[in-house]
């Protein structure tokens, strides 16, 4: 389906939007800056704030009595939406931009956080993307429509800016996800003359390493901070929760658009980050969500780090 939608139905399509991926459930977490030594660097994570998403929503395919042997709630979850900054020398590099004043309550709130950390958006160089959805990527406009981060350079995965641009998007996507859609394509048509694609493999930034993780959407990517010989990955949503994409991430789960190829990403990533030792920040994970994946098992559990 090829139609054309005006910010009139992208507003109206907001609300469809935050219940599929949440509602709102009471105040924003308050203002952190975790900090992590990476070399002569630090990263930093900042909340945006929490959604709440359905249970039926996150697990379609599972049982109540197999939920519940995660020691799960049955109804909703309650997801951090943690931004991880890299603080260099010479640079203050952003990974995702939180969801802005438009997406739902709960979130929205990494404007406030960073005032509270000291940090000026304007001081922010890059801002680099690892997908295109509503929470990690509508908060790089205002209320009136002027990017936040006005003096940054914007990294998107090509295979994210290909998908989210094209006519295939509508067809791939359920309609209450149409909103997701007109978005991606305001915020890619307001960064655009500021813009670099990138693909897998590439060094973004010196020390900033770009890794395909597709499935949770066709583009998603991660990456790995590399800073005097230690290595911190920026996971996005390739990771997703700190129970279910542990201890089962051969799961189909509700949120990842390719249910399958998000199953096997998300099992190469946790055997890389097990195998490898790496420290983790997960977007979704509990606040502030750094960590590693140790082995537990035939699975993983994520261990506070």
């Amino acid at each position: 389906m090829n139609r054309a939608l005006t910010r009139r139905d992208f507003l109206a399509g907001t609300a469809a939007a935050a219940t599929m991926l949440g509602m709102p459930a009471g105040p924003a977490r308050a203002a952190t800056a975790n900090s992590v030594p990476l070399g002569d660097a630090e990263v930093l994570v900042v909340s945006d704030g929490s959604l709440t998403q359905p249970m039926s929503f996150v697990l379609p395919d599972r049982s109540p009595e197999e939920i519940a042997a995660l020691g799960l709630p049955a109804d909703t979850l309650h997801p951090d939406c943690n931004v991880t900054l890299l603080r260099a020398p010479d640079r203050l590099v952003m990974f995702d931009a939180g969801s802005g004043p438009l997406f739902q309550d709960t979130v929205g709130a990494l404007a406030d956080n960073l005032a509270a950390a000291g940090i000026d958006p304007g001081d922010v160089t890059d801002v680099v993307f690892t997908h295109a959805h509503p929470d990690h990527i509508w908060g790089v406009l205002d209320d009136f429509d002027e990017l936040v981060f006005s003096r940054a350079r914007y990294f998107v995965p090509q295979a994210e800016w290909d998908f989210w641009r094209s006519d295939d998007a509508f067809a791939d996507l359920p309609e209450e996800r149409a909103s997701f859609i007109v978005g991606a394509r305001n915020r890619f048509d307001a960064l655009e003359e500021q813009v670099t694609l990138i693909r897998p493999g590439e060094e973004v930034l010196p020390g900033v390493e770009a890794v395909d993780t597709a499935g949770h959407t066709p583009g998603h990517m991660s990456y790995v901070l590399h800073g005097g010989g230690d290595s911190v990955l920026v996971t996005g949503d390739a990771i997703l929760n700190a129970v279910i994409s542990f201890e089962r991430p051969d799961w189909r789960v509700g949120p990842d658009q390719d249910q399958d190829q998000g199953a096997k990403t998300r099992t190469a990533l946790l055997d890389r980050i097990a195998a490898d030792k790496l420290r983790i920040v997960g977007f979704h994970l509990p606040h502030p969500g750094i960590g590693t994946a140790e082995r537990s098992g035939s699975a993983y559990r994520f261990v506070v780090s």
